[in-house]
């Protein structure tokens, strides 16, 4: 509702004169309509929840619009965007059904995970961590590519060695470093900060032969890598006890869970049923569209998110929202990731948690 949004928007911070921010501070700045917008800085990064500001292709960290100028000023912004890599256009905009074609098609073709029911017997298959980072596509020719099918500007330093193969693995930066990671990871030119990130190889999409044929060959391959490269560790499963406790230790490192493999399989290019994630709670997306007004403690702010299911299926998410973010709730059409105990008959998530914004996917 309305009300919500201007009562969230006045909690916050304005600060008059500054061209710069204090890292995680937001500021709002006045719309062409009623609503204003929010200028936030955070590692590195000036962003705005204008759609001039999210539906630019440029990579996150060299993205302005007239919103951040309002704060920096244009001799500020131009002096930070100097350096930005060429905008491509298109002379000709395509219609939603072909950008949504065009986008489908630009994604590499990867092997995507279920989720494990305990009625499937998984003893014999072979586990190893399930890693909070970023997904991503070494394509073999000296590029790293987005579940999205979007370049990633990696330095060449980081790109040298590795093979002249294609691998699918995942862009880390540590347990519960999720947002660092991608901050990094979508920015252009952020060449020192890419040090503390890891790319952890899970397999290789054209390599031909059964799963622990295709890991030797990979061992083999990055034997000689740099450090930032490394092979995923996975271990037998000997017994569902075992699974657990190694689940457990998992847990307590901060970790995210487990990811499972059945022994023998090829690489699909699909989400297929040889791949698990094994998680004391399940996961999945939704689309935020609207807010629920606060009550009690949480007047004046937003209460929980009104969410939408690829299929359809719309309920509301009230728990795992921290104080800041109910000042500043996740934009309306951005896609959110929500932990959950099962389904009821209805389709609806049984006690659903929010736990962050997902820039690496979309619907």
């Amino acid at each position: 509702s309305s009300s919500t949004s201007s009562s969230v928007v006045n909690k916050i911070s304005q600060k008059q004169g500054k061209t710069d921010l204090d890292d995680g501070e937001t500021v709002q700045v006045p719309g062409s309509g009623l609503k204003p917008y929010n200028v936030k800085y955070t590692g590195g990064v000036y962003s705005c929840d204008c759609p001039a500001w999210r539906n630019q292709t440029s990579p996150i960290n060299f993205r302005t619009c007239k919103h951040i100028i309002h704060i920096r000023g244009e001799e500020n912004e131009k002096e930070r965007l100097k350096e930005a890599p060429p905008i491509t256009t298109t002379k000709n905009k395509l219609t939603k059904t072909e950008a949504n074609i065009a986008a489908k098609l630009k994604e590499p073709q990867l092997l995507l995970a279920g989720k494990w029911d305990s009625n499937k017997d998984i003893v014999g298959w072979w586990m190893s961590e399930k890693f909070d980072g970023m997904r991503a596509y070494f394509d073999g020719n000296g590029q790293l590519i987005s579940r999205l099918g979007n370049k990633i500007h990696a330095p060449d330093w980081f790109l040298n060695g590795f093979p002249q193969i294609d691998l699918d693995g995942e862009l880390w930066k540590g347990r519960g470093k999720f947002q660092e990671t991608t901050s990094i990871v979508r920015s252009f030119n952020s060449d020192e900060r890419w040090r503390d990130i890891k790319f952890l190889v899970f397999d290789s999409p054209s390599m031909s032969g059964v799963f622990e044929e295709r890991m030797e060959k990979l061992k083999a391959i990055l034997s000689n890598s740099p450090k930032h490269i490394e092979i995923v560790k996975h271990t037998k499963i000997t017994s569902i006890d075992q699974m657990y406790e190694e689940l457990n230790r998992v847990l307590e490192d901060k970790g995210e869970g487990l990811m499972v493999r059945k022994p023998e399989s090829l690489y699909e290019k699909s989400r297929s049923s040889t791949l698990l994630k094994v998680k004391v709670m399940h996961d999945q997306e939704a689309k935020v569209i609207g807010y629920e007004p606060g009550r009690g403690k949480h007047s004046g702010r937003c209460g929980a998110l009104k969410v939408q299911l690829e299929n359809g299926k719309e309920f509301k998410i009230g728990t795992g929202l921290t104080d800041k973010e109910r000042d500043n709730p996740p934009p309306i059409g951005s896609i959110i990731t929500f932990t959950y105990q099962e389904f009821t008959n209805d389709g609806v998530p049984r006690f659903p948690a929010y736990q962050r914004i997902r820039t690496d996917v979309s619907w």
